[in-house]
């Protein structure tokens, strides 16, 4: 019989910001944006341990206040040069006990309980090392005014036709901490270690907030959501007959 894996969920959160000042602690519809991440990590009920991942010990009390676990890492650890393999590493080698950690992007409010479940039900099945959520988007791409997924020749394709881009998302990112380590430790990085792979997420998960302009966006999504989303129906114009 299989032991059972030991899964951490890691929400990071560093107070400061260069494009918008702590954003972990702005307000949408009224709630801490990383509220919605420990949330939806409680409410996907796949994670023997949630903690809180913070340089700054003002993020003691939102742990508190939602009744997860902190982690008080190093100051060097939570500035704007430090890397996300470092950060991953000092949290693994803190809870060795754990055999995957998800990283749970705490800019990511609208990342849902049910897609994460479905992410680590994925990951297991596979038997994978290291995923990263993407968006896939059917859209004409260009990278260095060369195109991506399109042709310059003959037809404009349809963008249903389209094969999509998976542009990274990183509302969830997860390992398996030993194969983790054990390339960081040899090589300084790990993010992309041993068996890797992507998982596709939905619009709205997709929506990561940088700057003031994505606060403003989410801010009022989520008020909209909050009112009536599941009860939604789209309607048209007049000129449509029954």
């Amino acid at each position: 019989m299989s032991k059972k894996l030991v899964i951490y969920a890691m929400i990071p959160a560093r107070l400061g910001s260069t494009r918008l000042k702590m954003k972990n602690l702005a307000l949408i519809n009224n709630k801490p944006m990383i509220s919605y991440a420990i949330d939806a990590a409680k409410k996907s009920c796949v994670f023997d341990k949630i903690v809180l991942n913070s340089e700054n010990i003002i993020f003691k009390d939102i742990a508190k206040r939602y009744s997860i676990s902190f982690y008080h890492r190093a100051s060097n650890l939570g500035s704007s040069e430090a890397k996300s393999d470092s950060v991953i590493a000092d949290f693994m080698n803190s809870f060795p006990e754990a055999d995957i950690v998800v990283w749970v992007n705490s800019i990511s409010p609208f990342q849902t309980s049910d897609e994460i479940s479905e992410i680590i039900n994925y990951f297991i099945k596979k038997e994978l090392d290291s995923l990263i959520t993407i968006e896939e988007k059917q859209v004409h791409c260009n990278f260095r005014n060369k195109p991506v997924n399109f042709s310059l020749e003959g037809k404009f394709e349809q963008t249903q036709d389209l094969k999509p881009i998976q542009p990274f998302v990183y509302s969830i990112m997860m390992w398996r901490s030993k194969k983790f380590l054990y390339n960081f430790n040899r090589k300084g990085f790990g993010l992309f270690c041993g068996k890797f792979d992507t998982f596709p997420v939905s619009k709205l998960s997709s929506i990561i907030i940088k700057n003031r302009d994505d606060l403003v966006l989410a801010d009022y999504l989520m008020r909209a959501i909050d009112k009536d989303l599941e009860n939604y129906m789209v309607k048209y114009d007049k000129v449509v007959k029954n």
